[in-house]
């Protein structure tokens, strides 16, 4: 264990409470040897955190916006040029800025995760005006970076062809888990659920499932997270007086969320084609249903269509329109998965991941 005393300060701009693939990060680079700080920010409703690594969460004055990502990176900046490090692990492009100019000023590694492609994210989109910001530290950075890795083949290829530096995959599987069921607080009345876990925000297809379930009628969608549009969301359903349909359960911690997964008779993952960040997501809730050992329904795009044909654990999306996605939906909960979900999981697991992982790190030493 010759890294022992090697400190990686990881940085994120999250609170850290439900980012999986940092936290899977952070306890396999310690379980190879590293000290581990964690950075992010707290917010009012951030859940306390327990982790066998250290944590820093930054409370700010702005939350959103443009504010909020000048003080997070500033706060970064200083904590970063004032505290022992060895190697810098940057998460997207949000926290590149100070650890690039943190590396550069004090001749420190530097590691970049991007868990997606940002500049491309549909909120960027409509806003080219800032898109241009994050696209130039992109523009500045990036092609100068030798040690990073991203979250599927098509980002890495795109990151590669674009800038001409090398990006390794590292897929956001789950660790391996047996399964645990736990118990709804709610009556489901043996209806089948379908299940959708992650952030409620614009193209996930989450408006698309809601209009759907005015066409099933023996089904429950059951919506974990929070997001832009999570209000929005629950104002349509109790205006279409689909309240006893659907139930919203906001942001769950993982332990938790784990137990609630396997309830489910069907995971979806509906994202919309709105750019190369769409187009490219290979969203870390597929492999948690197929963990899990629940079927999938998902997009027609490029990653999640390469699992899902690969492993046969569930269907691609015919057509997003309400009325053919409730008769598909009825026609794969026919079907029985189980045999190829119990294969799928065995191969689709974190430590599967952690060779490549741990390579990287061994790079910058």
């Amino acid at each position: 264990m010759y890294n022992q005393l090697k400190r990686i300060i990881v940085s994120v701009t999250n609170d850290l409470t439900t980012d999986q693939r940092v936290e899977k990060v952070c306890n396999s680079l310690k379980g190879y040897g590293y000290e581990i700080l964690l950075i992010g920010r707290f917010l009012k409703n951030s859940e306390p955190i327990d982790r066998n690594y250290a944590t820093k969460r930054f409370k700010l004055i702005f939350n959103t916006g443009f504010l909020f990502y000048a003080e997070f990176n500033l706060k970064l900046f200083f904590f970063l040029l004032f505290t022992k490090k060895d190697i810098l692990l940057a998460n997207d492009v949000d926290t590149l800025l100070p650890n690039y100019l943190i590396s550069k000023f004090q001749n420190k590694k530097l590691v970049f995760d991007s868990h997606e492609l940002f500049s491309e994210i549909p909120e960027l989109v409509k806003r080219p005006r800032v898109k241009k910001i994050w696209l130039a530290i992109e523009n500045k950075i990036i092609p100068k970076l030798k040690n990073n890795y991203t979250v599927c083949d098509s980002i890495a290829n795109y990151y590669q062809k674009k800038y001409n530096t090398t990006f390794e995959t590292i897929l956001n599987l789950p660790r391996k888990k047996n399964i645990k069921k736990g118990v709804l607080n709610f009556e489901t009345h043996q209806r089948k659920i379908i299940l959708y876990q992650g952030a409620v925000n614009i193209g996930r297809g989450l408006e698309l499932m809601i209009e759907t379930m005015n066409y099933l009628n023996n089904h429950m969608l059951i919506i974990i997270g929070n997001g832009d549009i999570f209000n929005t969301l629950k104002t349509t359903v109790s205006q279409k007086k689909l309240n006893p349909k659907i139930i919203f359960l906001d942001k769950i911690i993982p332990e938790k969320l784990h137990k609630i997964t396997p309830l489910a008779d069907l995971g979806f993952s509906l994202e919309e084609d709105l750019g190369l960040n769409y187009r490219y997501a290979l969203p870390n809730k597929i492999f948690d249903y197929i963990q899990a050992e629940v079927p999938v329904i998902a997009s027609n795009l490029p990653e999640m269509k390469k699992v899902i044909t690969a492993y046969h654990v569930g269907e691609i999306i015919e057509k997003r329109e309400p009325k053919a996605l409730a008769n598909q939906i009825e026609k794969i909960l026919e079907k029985d998965f189980s045999t190829q979900l119990k294969k799928a999981k065995k191969d689709l697991i974190w430590q599967s991941q952690e060779d490549k992982l741990l390579a990287i790190f061994k790079n910058t030493l």
